[in-house]
């Protein structure tokens, strides 16, 4: 197809089917009406029973009749939620500007109830944590493995959550995409050329959503790892000691038999600010009854010597992967052996400790 072609193509009347998108979820310049599918359903069927009932009347009587029982609703339904009316004012405005026809109204119309409902439920239906495709699978490794496995459950637990995530992303966008096509087929006997205008719309705003879905769930996966792994072996998790501050992140913390703690890191890579240890010295440990802090990394080649003896002097204990070239580096090296351990044994060390 010549760029012409596509360009008169995306520039007909379907085409504000991805702005009507865009505006009608924008929580910035707009109020973010799109969110909310009751809404949009109540909107939608008195915007066509106001058209139904007067299509006797001239097309631009009916306009002004619908944006009357729009204004009527959204102002009904914002009516206390003073810090939106600039922005829901400036939302129907707007709108008034690019709806001047019953066919564009009729295109808000079916961005509404056809495009944005069943991409709210979509992107509902996509989960807001990786923990649901996650455990089950580190389970299955454990329970075969055992502690051995440790090392390729903290490897794939990211990795397994996201696929899982996006698994479920495919799923929802491949049958409301389905869906759509279909209505748009039967209901509006649309051209192949505008249902691509239409369903490449609907597939950008989904991208753009899931999207910021992901990013919610980023960051928490590998913090969730360690709580998964003190469950599945019985290990009780202990309260953080109050007012301690660290430059080295933790992310949970068990009692040991004698009444201290122990700090459990689970990382890929060491990548904090370690040598700012001043906070995490002996003595700072002491005062807190902070017996060690174990650090479970499964990449370790950036994990230098002076890492390990800076911080190991701290009482900072290294698990590694069994196999790590750096682990049996350190076990052979009288200034690194007593701060490196096996990743296999994490977890005896704990239960000895407990």
């Amino acid at each position: 197809m010549k760029t012409k072609e596509v360009i008169n193509q995306i520039l007909n009347r379907w085409d504000n089917v991805y702005w009507f998108l865009r505006m009608i979820i924008s929580n910035d310049k707009y109020v973010a009406i799109g969110k909310e599918s009751k809404l949009l359903i109540t909107i939608t069927s008195s915007l066509r029973l106001i058209a139904k009932d007067n299509r006797n009347r001239p097309e631009k009587s009916i306009i002004e009749l619908q944006f009357k029982i729009l204004r009527n609703i959204l102002e009904e339904r914002y009516k206390r939620a003073k810090s939106v009316q600039i922005r829901l004012e400036r939302l129907i405005t707007d709108l008034e500007k690019e709806i001047v026809t019953l066919d564009e109204m009729e295109v808000f119309i079916l961005t509404c109830e056809s495009a944005m409902i069943p991409l709210n439920q979509a992107i509902e239906n996509i989960p807001s944590d990786d923990k649901k495709f996650t455990e089950a699978i580190a389970k299955s490794y454990l329970d075969v493995e055992g502690e051995k496995g440790l090392a390729t459950v903290i490897n794939l637990w990211d990795d397994l959550g996201v696929r899982g995530c996006l698994t479920a992303e495919r799923i929802e966008i491949v049958k409301a995409f389905t869906t759509l096509r279909g209505l748009l087929e039967r209901e509006f006997k649309m051209s192949a050329e505008n249902q691509n205008v239409v369903l490449t719309a609907f597939t950008q705003e989904f991208e753009r959503r899931a999207g910021q879905k992901r990013k919610q769930r980023a960051g928490g996966s590998l913090e969730d790892v360690t709580s998964f792994l003190l469950k599945y072996y019985g290990l009780k998790s202990a309260a953080a000691p109050d007012h301690f501050q660290s430059d080295i992140e933790v992310d949970n913390w068990v009692k040991t038999k004698d009444g201290w703690l122990i700090g459990i890191s689970c990382k890929r890579t060491l990548r904090e600010r370690w040598k700012q240890v001043s906070s995490a010295e002996s003595t700072i440990l002491s005062k807190f009854k902070i017996k060690q802090i174990y650090h479970v990394i499964t990449y370790d080649e950036d994990l230098s010597d002076d890492k390990i003896t800076t911080l190991g002097a701290h009482r900072h204990i290294f698990y590694l992967p069994d196999n790590s070239r750096r682990l049996i580096y350190a076990q052979q090296h009288l200034g690194l052996m007593d701060y490196v351990r096996p990743i296999s044994e994490f977890i005896n060390d704990l239960k000895r400790q407990v």
